[in-house]
């Protein structure tokens, strides 16, 4: 390269979105270098889940469904997680995200 990036090499290159570049450039011309370099107080989500818990999700995902449910739910395996006390709660969205990253999609006949 000669220099100068584009934002979906900056993207690319540091695993961030689009939207994530546009913010710290306009922190950086507004506020400054340090501003620019510094994490915001409160930025970003937290995880809802850890690497075990994610774990126990797929897990639970691969065995059995429960007693007369026909297939897995979103919905289903969030209950479940709580129910076996791995999380105090979770949303089906979350577990939508985990199933996702690891190629557990709904497209799957047992998740739907």
């Amino acid at each position: 390269m000669n220099g100068s990036w584009r934002d979906q090499d900056i993207k690319e290159a540091f695993d961030v979105s689009l939207r994530t570049v546009e913010r710290v450039r306009q922190r950086f011309v507004e506020e400054g270098l340090e501003a620019a370099l510094k994490c915001r107080p409160g930025g970003g989500r937290k995880r809802k889940l850890d690497g075990e818990s994610e774990a126990h999700l797929i897990a639970l995902r691969c065995g059995e469904t429960p007693e007369g449910k026909g297939r897995w739910t979103l919905r289903l395996l969030a209950d479940q997680m709580v129910e076996l006390g791995f999380v105090e709660q979770l949303s089906h969205e979350s577990v939508r995200q985990v199933l996702k990253k690891t190629n557990c999609n709904r497209g799957d006949k047992s998740v739907g």
